[in-house]
């Protein structure tokens, strides 16, 4: 008996690669439409999800057998229930719940499925732009970005001695989550939050009612054009430089070690930091794509560029470390 083999491999990394895109999105959908919130500890047929969501049932029964295919949701006798890490982690009102990260992810994998065009473009095919933002856009974003910027904070004042530092200045940094974060350490720490205009009037908004930020200090300024009005012990450039061009993002370490004390440090952080080889960290070189669908000339730099722009604004004690939850951080010293 004959048999015929091809000369080419089967394509099953390409096939892999298009089927790992229909969880996520099933994933999205049910965070989006609340499906495990109303779930929560219960368990619940097609019907009775369908009617505390005020959808057809017949079509949300196709989410949910999804959902049960991606081990999110199980099935029994009565009907639909979350399991074990769906409870923990997407249930609205629990204190680990992440959902909050799909408003951001819902305007990030918009962008990505532009990057052909952006290309053939030779522009941004979904540009945002942080100063000419609807108020109800820029009001969704940095809301989505709180839980980030929360956490972020909190793990930074767990990595660095806050004993020596008595202000700190968040350079870009949206809604100002990370100094609640960092202030839950050292509380009576002096916060500023350097944006823009129309940045810190939300900031202002999202953060009414919250008793850390009494006393915070609001600046509006752009870190590309000049330093803080004031300096400080700890300024903080959190996914500000990803989305600069290389000049400005010169510009902006410039500006921030001019904004520091003598002695202070200066904390970069963001998905945007490849090492060399430029092919690794992964989040890094696939959030390049990103970048270039958002932004006219933001872009995932390499370690050896931030080495040199930090260096050549004055800065010394140059490393790079991981927080625990992946994300990359460069840390320098202004002698």
């Amino acid at each position: 008996m004959m048999t015929f083999e091809s000369a080419h491999p089967q394509p099953k990394r390409i096939q892999s690669l298009q089927a790992s895109v229909a969880p996520a999105f099933a994933l999205h959908a049910g965070v989006m439409l609340g499906v495990f919130t109303v779930l929560g500890d219960a368990t619940l047929s097609t019907v009775e999800v369908a009617e505390r969501l005020d959808v057809e049932p017949r079509r949300v029964e196709r989410l949910l057998y999804a959902l049960i295919a991606t081990g999110l949701l199980e099935i029994c006798d009565d009907g639909f229930r979350n399991g074990e890490e769906a409870a923990a982690y997407l249930v609205r009102g629990r204190p680990d719940y992440i959902g909050d990260e799909h408003q951001l992810l819902d305007q990030l994998w918009h962008a990505d499925l532009l990057t052909a065009t952006s290309i053939r473009q030779g522009q941004p095919a979904g540009k945002h732009d942080f100063a000419s933002a609807d108020p109800g856009s820029s009001l969704a974003f940095f809301r989505s970005t709180a839980p980030y910027a929360l956490a972020f904070g909190r793990g930074l004042s767990e990595m660095i001695d806050l004993r020596a530092v008595n202000s700190v200045i968040d350079i870009g940094g949206g809604a100002g989550h990370v100094l609640i974060g960092l202030g839950e350490t050292k509380p009576g720490l002096r916060s500023t939050l350097l944006e823009l205009a129309s940045s810190i009037a939300i900031a202002k908004e999202l953060l009414a009612g919250e008793p850390l930020a009494d006393g915070m200090e609001f600046e509006i300024g752009d870190i590309v054009q000049a330093p803080s009005a004031t300096t400080h012990d700890l300024a903080v450039l959190k996914a500000v430089i990803q989305v600069l061009s290389p000049g400005d993002a010169a510009a902006a370490i410039r500006n921030a070690h001019a904004s520091l004390n003598s002695g202070g440090r200066l904390i970069i952080s963001g998905v945007g930091i490849l090492n060399d080889d430029r092919v690794s960290p992964l989040e890094a070189v696939f959030y390049n794509l990103t970048f270039m669908n958002l932004y006219a000339d933001g872009a995932s730099y390499t370690r050896s560029e931030y080495s040199r722009w930090l260096s050549e604004a004055g800065f010394g004690e140059i490393t790079f470390d991981t927080m625990p939850p992946g994300s990359q951080l460069i840390s320098a010293r202004k002698p």
